[in-house]
């Protein structure tokens, strides 16, 4: 009661009760107040602790956050924290990973050919089918741009077995076309062997003009590429006949047959070369650029293998267009021109300068018809044929509901040159024994030209399989008037991602 009348008496000094309130009838009153007050203690007392916690635990957390270990004895909200931080800096790097690597490009193709000839010399030995495999892996890189340029890195690996009927064993009388132009097995290993090599390792910089310029505004570029090359991934390209991996098989349709089976282009035994190209490329209007390209090639058997590439190099200088005939349809026009000092005239009695024009055309005249030419003639030097021509079409399967197949045919046509038709001067052979040495050696009057032909169809299977059978025709191999023609019947697969 005393307490009671304590609590009155200090509510009545306080204001917040009247004298009355203090009277011993008013205990009831006083009473339930004094409850309230105590749980308002009670409550108070709670939340000192509550704060105290809390402080406690704040002052870990940042201690915790101090530190980028994450341990077990930590709070749980820094461990979470922080393995969230751990996952979006796993992510930012992997991120920058992929970005670095954005604009890569990657493929791989096996190629398989079978094939059949008739109609050999008589002798020929190894005239049965023959079979090969090559498989071609190749890969382009983008490097970090340097300010306004921009620039790469290509390799090719390439391997196979086999070399099919473009082994001199065959013997098909015919100038120095290749009936399989697929066929590889690198230089100097055993038939038996399956040896990859770099086939082709090069950088190129894209340099927009003119030097300093906004970028976005420009029109034209400047590329300089230089290291081991394919020549005819830059020169004498064409879009219908210049894979011989999917379209035509033999040589002579595949590139200009004076720079390949005439050996102009002189490469390595692989078939590639050391070279610098530098080419002005002029996008003003951008469905109908124009390139320049001047290139410089090691050539020959020392010259190709990198021992003296400035002896006597090949230089090759091609314009090209692309034009929108036909109602709009696009169209590839290229002319080119080469020169090489000291080549080994093909008797082996001299050497001599070889220059020479050529010229590449692949014209689309409907939706899916792509028509096709080249020419090529040698000014001058010797060959067995200082002329050739070929032609012909690519047509696509949407005509006939398989817009994935295709058809190709083609006609070539390789003029024997002024010295090879001298009385007697070209000569053949009737076989050859197992050290490639010709036996029952001829010698014949050449005249007029070796004629080719080809028709191939393309089944497509899958996006990525396709299987083409192919047949060839060659007739006066060699521009032997006497010889009968020979026919090549030839299955080929191709699988490529």
């Amino acid at each position: 009661m005393k307490r009671l009348t304590l609590v009155a008496t200090a509510l009545v000094a306080a204001g917040l009760a009247s004298p009355a309130f203090a009277a011993p009838a008013d205990a009831a009153t006083l009473e339930r107040i004094l409850a309230r007050m105590e749980k308002l203690e009670a409550r108070n007392s709670e939340l000192e602790k509550e704060v105290k916690s809390l402080k406690s635990e704040s002052e870990k957390v940042a201690q915790a956050l101090d530190s980028d270990r994450i341990s077990e004895n930590e709070p749980e909200l820094t461990s979470r924290l922080k393995a969230v931080e751990k996952d979006a800096l796993n992510m930012k790097k992997s991120a920058k990973k992929i970005e670095e690597l954005d604009g890569l490009k990657a493929g791989v193709a096996l190629t398989t050919v079978a094939q059949k000839p008739s109609g050999l010399p008589h002798g020929t030995q190894d005239a049965n089918s023959q079979l090969n495999y090559r498989l071609d892996a190749t890969i382009e890189l983008p490097l970090k741009p340097m300010g306004d340029i921009e620039h790469k890195l290509f390799g090719h690996f390439r391997m196979g077995q086999g070399l099919g009927l473009n082994s001199p064993f065959a013997n098909l009388g015919h100038f120095a076309s290749a009936p399989n132009a697929t066929a590889f097995r690198a230089s100097g290993s055993n038939p038996d062997d399956s040896v990859a090599i770099l086939a082709e390792a090069w950088y190129q910089a894209s340099i927009p003009l003119p030097f300093g310029a906004f970028k976005p505004h420009s029109r034209e570029k400047l590329e300089l590429t230089f290291g081991k090359m394919d020549i005819f991934g830059f020169f004498d390209q064409n879009t219908a006949a210049g894979d011989e991996s999917k379209q035509f098989l033999n040589s002579v349709f595949v590139h200009n047959p004076l720079l390949d089976a005439g050996g102009e282009v002189a490469v390595d035994a692989n078939g590639f070369q050391p070279g610098f190209i530098a080419a002005y490329v002029n996008e003003s209007n951008k469905a109908e650029p124009w390139r320049v390209s001047l290139g410089f090639f090691g050539a020959g058997e020392l010259g190709a293998s990198y021992q003296k590439s400035f002896d006597s190099p090949l230089a090759m200088l091609q314009i090209e267009k692309k034009l929108r005939l036909f109602g709009g349809l696009p169209g590839n026009y290229r002319a080119y021109a080469w020169h090489r000092s000291d080549v080994p005239e093909w008797d082996g009695l001299r050497t001599a300068t070889h220059t020479g024009v050529g010229f590449s055309v692949d014209q689309r005249v409907g939706d899916g018809i792509t028509l096709f030419g080249r020419y090529g003639k040698l000014t001058n030097g010797q060959l067995p044929f200082d002329q050739a021509l070929s032609a012909g079409a690519e047509i696509n399967g949407s005509y006939w509901g398989r817009g994935g197949d295709t058809i190709g045919v083609g006609g070539s046509w390789l003029r024997s040159s002024h010295e090879y038709r001298q009385p007697g001067f070209a000569s053949g052979c009737l076989g050859r024994d197992s050290d490639d040495n010709c036996t029952g050696a001829f010698n014949y009057n050449a005249s007029g030209a070796e004629k080719v032909a080809e028709i191939y169809y393309r089944y497509r299977i899958s996006p990525q399989f396709d299987l083409t059978p192919d047949f060839q025709w060659i007739g006066r191999p060699g521009a032997n008037p006497d010889a009968g023609s020979v026919k090549v019947i030839s299955l080929r697969a191709n699988v490529a991602f």
